[in-house]
Formats: structure tokens, C-alpha cells, sequence
């Protein structure tokens, strides 16, 4: 049976389709009238094609965005009006009827052809719009196939796919839960899966051997370029009887693959295996446990050198330096004494190493000269470097010391363009102190400590390391993951360090508590980020980009008006008042 809207898709229009009547139905992207003949461009969903409408009057009361229906013949253009920018460019449809099937009944809020330079409130309140654009809709279309792949890569692997409950128990995890009261249960609530972690342990539990999922995953967190408010998606695995090294091989094939694949023409992707880099390497190497291994620069650690030197403001603090190799005039360093500056930092000491090795810079008087060659051999010096230095707290000296080395890498042009450049970074602390100075989880709760229960009876908790591990990409995380902790005892005992006694365990992670009695298998997963992976592919700087319907840097709904106010009934339904 004939659909009655179009018998052909501006994908399919071309050569071999001249001289044939077709039907095509979409949106007007553009009108062109030239007195005794008019032109529309028609898009769909999968291209456009042009019409032209030797009938004027075919063009009375069309407007841009009209959602129309128009039927003809496909005819060749003249050669000199090829279009080779659209797969239909030699030809165009001899329009003899247009029917309009939806009308625009409102000027439009933006041209849909440059609705990416459109405020992005007014874009998220017309996404219905802002998707039409072929840049916009090629990253939703881009997604879909990456998530395609992804399935495939894992059923490949041997893993079955199954769902797990979007209502859950709330429990704490690390970020705030988004809460949903029970009608029948009053004063009680449900909450949404921060990500499907007890659930994915049950699984190994229960007996499945690998288990995956496009996993939903709900925190009420704030946003940041990398991250939504709300919701996001996860390549969400687990694998029994499995060790950490285990997860490496099957995180690293299946993300290889998948960027190798899906990246613009010509990158460079890390090859397999991808290196691995202690979190303590991670931070005194880099300054961030998310190290972008696209710059070559290296941070290394001076602290215990300045103690024995005159110069006050390195006394009793954490020195790192940084070395670069390049020309900068006296412009360069003043601007990036301002960036400084801007990070909180109280200056930026610097030496230039001359082509005799001696030193010039703000601090050379402050080091003795019988101490100058130790520097050349400590920070491995030579004629024409520059080495900054950065000198602060324990705590602070390392990240701002990871900023000053992202910025040199920047400014001067020495992070690789077009690379993919992948690492795992492991040997997470276990325990870290909260706001009182008690112990707390560094990572995630149900990770397994190195050591096991001797190691968490016997160890100053924050000398327990923990088999913890990220996927990390252009200084971004894409992935974190661990060794699960399947024991009960060593459960029990890792919570108490926390603060949590049996009795609150047994409350919070019943399931697990209770499964653990049964002969749990040793496991262990990750969950690689699936829209932080597309926004790397796409080049974009921010995740809303990628995703068909994101939350307002603020967290709203702007099309649908979420959150929003509910009925006084609904509210009584579920037990709920609200304070005026």
C-alpha cells in the first residue's frame, strides 16, 4: 500500500531518479522567488532536495518551516546550478502541486540554519526547533550509531544485556539522590538509580557471567561543561570472577575500537594496551587524576631541593616545578603570571637556563651555587629551558600545578590536535578525611581494599589503597570502576571505618548485606561515560550538545516547564505538604 505523504526520501533523489513522478513531504529550509520562477529547498529527516515551482503561484502562503507535501517529476538542473553540497545537487524536483500539511503560525524564535548561535535558554525552550538543524540532528543521529556499536562491542564480548529497576531504594553512594514519594507507602520514598551499582552486584550474585547495559543514571548534581544536570548514560559493565586487569583488556578493546571507528579522519587514537597511571604518579606528575597525556609536559617535585635553599616563600611548602623548552618574551610571562594570578596563586617563580647553563630569573639569588647543578640534575635542565615554579600547600600545590601545566601546554602550542589519548589511573585511596577529619570513601563504597581485611584491621585508613581505577581521555574521565568488595566481613569492617555500624548497613544495602551470606563470586566493572564519549568524538565544548533533550545549565526543563508546581490532590496522594 502506497504511503499517501511520499513515495521517495531526499536520500533517495538523484540521477536515477530523473524522469520519474515522485511525492516528498518535509520542511521549507528555504525560499527563493526570481520573478517568473520560485525555488524551495525541502528537507527531511535525511537531506534536501530542491523544488522549483514554475507555477508562481504554487508559492502563495508558504513560509520557511512549513511542513508541506509537494509532488512532480525529478528533472536535471542546468549544470552551471549544481549544488555539490547536498547528495541531490544535479537535479530538482518540477513541482506541479504542494499541499501544506503543518503551517508555521508564529514567527520563528531563530533561523533554524544558525540556531547554534542562538542563546542556549532560547534553544532548549524550541529544541523542537534547535534538532531540525542538520548540525544539531547529526549528533543525536552520530549517538544512535555509537550506541549501536557499543552494543555489538559487548555482545561480542560474550556480555548479555539486561535492564535493571529505574525505582530503587536510596542509599548513599556519593552524590544527592533524586527522591520519589510512595502513594501507598506513606512518608516513604523510592529514589532514582545514581547508577545501577547494587543491582549489577545482585547479578554476579545471582549467576550472570557478564552483564552490560545503556544505563540511565540519576544525581542531583550541579552542572559543568562535561556533565548534565539530572541524568546521564553509562556503557555499564560487570564481569564475574574477574580481576582488574580483566576490566582493562575489555574496556580497552571495546573503547579502541569504538573511537577508531567513530573519530574525525586522521586522529590518533592511544593504542592497546593503554598505560596505566598510579593515582599518586597521577597527581604529582600531572596535577589532576585526569591527566590529558596530550601534553608532553611533566610536573616534578622540588619541595625537599627549596628546603635547603634561603628563599622564604618555598620554606615549609610543597614545591612543584615545570619545565618547558621554548622561546617566551617578557609579554608571555607577564600574561601568564595574570593567569597565576586568576588560580589563586601568590606568584609564579621562574628560570631561564642560559646557553653557558647558568640562570636568569626573580629567584637565581636565592639559590646557592653549589646547588645549581643539583637543579640541572633534579628537573634534567638544559640550554634554552624555562622551569616554573608553583609553591603552596600539599593539598593545593599539586592542582595548581596541573593548571599551570595545561595553560603552558595551551599557550604554547604543544598539546597534540586531533589525538585520543587514553590511560587508566588506579591505586585510588581507599578512605579520605571528610569535613570533620573522620574517614570517608575516597571512591565507591563497594570497592574491594588492597590487602582485604588484614589490611583495613591493621593499616591507617588513609594508607589503604583501594582496587579503584578510571578510564581517562584528553583529561577527561570517562570511565571509574573497581574490584568489587564480594565479602561480608570485609564489607562489614570498610563500612565501620566509615562510620556506618552493621545495623545502618543492613538498612542502607540490605540486598548486598543479604546476598553476600550466599556465596557471592568475585567480580568487578566500569562504566565508561557514553555521553561524555560522544561529546569527545563530536569536538564539542559542552555535553548538552550531544544529548536530545538536556536540562539548562541550571536544571530545567525549558520546553516542558520542568521542575514544576503539582496539583494540591497530587500532593495529598502521596503524603506530601508544602511549606508556604
Amino acid at each position: 500500500m502506497e504511503n499517501i505523504y511520499r513515495t521517495h526520501t531526499a536520500n533517495e533523489i538523484g540521477e536515477d531518479t530523473v524522469g520519474k513522478s515522485v511525492v516528498l513531504s518535509g520542511w521549507i529550509e528555504n525560499i527563493r522567488d526570481h520573478g517568473g520562477v520560485s525555488f524551495i529547498d525541502l528537507r527531511d529527516f535525511y537531506g534536501v532536495v530542491q523544488v522549483v515551482m514554475r507555477d508562481t503561484s504554487l508559492l502563495d502562503g508558504l513560509n520557511k518551516e512549513d511542513c508541506v507535501c509537494v509532488s512532480g517529476v525529478i528533472e536535471h538542473r542546468d549544470e552551471e546550478t549544481y549544488n555539490p553540497k547536498i547528495q541531490s545537487g544535479t537535479v530538482e524536483l518540477n513541482c506541479k502541486s504542494v499541499k501544506i500539511l503543518g503551517k508555521v503560525r508564529e514567527q520563528l524564535p531563530f533561523e533554524i540554519i544558525t540556531s547554534k548561535e542562538t542563546r542556549e535558554d532560547v534553544r532548549l525552550k524550541y529544541r523542537f526547533l534547535d534538532l531540525r538543524n542538520r548540525k544539531v540532528k547529526d549528533n543525536v543521529v552520530f549517538r544512535a550509531e555509537v550506541i549501536r556499536f557499543l552494543r555489538g562491542q559487548m555482545e561480542s564480548e560474550g556480555f548479555l544485556e539486561v535492564q535493571t529497576p529505574i525505582l530503587c531504594a536510596s542509599s548513599p553512594e556519593g552524590a544527592r539522590d533524586y527522591i520519589v514519594p510512595s502513594r501507598r507507602y506513606k512518608g516513604k520514598f523510592y529514589a532514582l538509580p545514581q547508577a545501577p551499582q547494587q543491582y549489577k552486584q545482585l547479578l554476579m550474585v545471582s549467576g550472570i557471567d557478564k552483564y552490560y547495559q545503556i544505563a540511565p543514571c540519576f544525581r542531583d548534581e550541579d552542572a559543568r561543561a562535561d556533565r548534565s544536570p539530572g541524568e546521564f548514560y553509562q556503557l555499564d559493565f560487570e564481569m564475574a570472577f574477574a580481576t582488574q586487569e580483566d576490566v582493562f583488556r575489555v574496556g580497552e578493546r571495546v573503547l579502541y575500537n569504538t573511537f577508531k571507528k567513530f573519530a574525525p579522519e586522521g586522529a590518533q587514537v592511544t593504542a592497546t594496551p593503554f598505560p596505566v597511571i598510579s593515582y599518586k604518579q597521577a597527581m604529582l606528575e600531572f596535577g589532576s587524576d585526569k591527566p590529558d597525556l596530550r601534553n608532553p609536559l611533566r610536573i616534578i617535585d622540588l619541595s625537599e631541593f627549596f628546603s635547603r635553599c634561603t628563599f622564604k616563600p618555598f620554606h615549609n611548602r610543597t614545591v612543584r616545578a615545570v619545565k618547558v623548552h621554548a622561546e617566551m618574551s617578557k609579554g608571555f610571562h607577564e600574561k601568564l603570571l595574570q593567569f597565576a594570578l586568576s588560580i589563586g596563586m601568590g606568584g609564579l617563580g621562574y628560570l631561564e637556563v642560559q646557553d653557558d647553563m647558568t640562570f636568569k630569573g626573580p629567584i637565581d639569588k636565592f639559590i646557592p651555587a653549589e646547588m645549581k647543578g643539583e637543579m640541572i640534575k633534579l628537573a634534567n635542565l638544559g640550554a634554552g629551558d624555562t622551569i616554573f615554579f608553583i609553591a603552596d600547600s600539599a593539598e593545593n600545590a599539586p592542582k595548581l600545578a596541573g593548571q599551570i601545566r595545561n595553560e603552558l601546554g595551551l599557550r604554547l602550542n604543544l598539546t597534540e590536535n586531533n589525538a585520543y589519548r587514553f590511560c587508566f589511573v588506579n591505586d585510588f585511596p581507599m578512605y579520605e578525611a571528610d569535613d570533620n577529619g573522620n574517614p570517608a570513601f575516597t571512591h565507591n563504597p563497594f570497592s574491594m581494599p588492597q590487602g582485604g581485611l588484614e589490611a583495613l584491621n591493621t593499616k591507617n585508613p588513609y594508607d589503604i589503597l583501594a582496587y579503584q581505577y578510571d578510564i581517562v581521555c584528553n583529561g577527561v574521565e570517562l570511565s571509574s570502576g573497581a574490584v568489587r568488595n564480594h565479602d561480608l566481613d570485609i564489607m562489614k569492617r570498610a563500612f565501620e571505618i566509615a562510620g556506618y555500624d552493621e545495623q545502618t548497613l543492613q538498612a542502607k544495602f540490605g540486598a548486598l548485606y543479604t546476598a553476600f551470606k550466599f556465596g557471592a563470586p568475585p567480580h568487578a566493572g566500569m562504566a565508561p561515560g557514553i555521553d561524555r564519549m560522544i561529546m569527545l568524538l563530536k569536538n564539542e565544548e559542552n555535553i548538552r550538545e550531544v544529548i536530545a533533550f538536556p536540562m539548562s545549565a541550571s536544571a530545567q526543563d525549558l520546553l516542558c516547564g520542568a521542575p514544576s508546581e503539582v496539583t494540591e490532590t497530587q500532593l495529598r496522594e502521596v503524603h506530601i505538604k508544602v511549606r508556604q
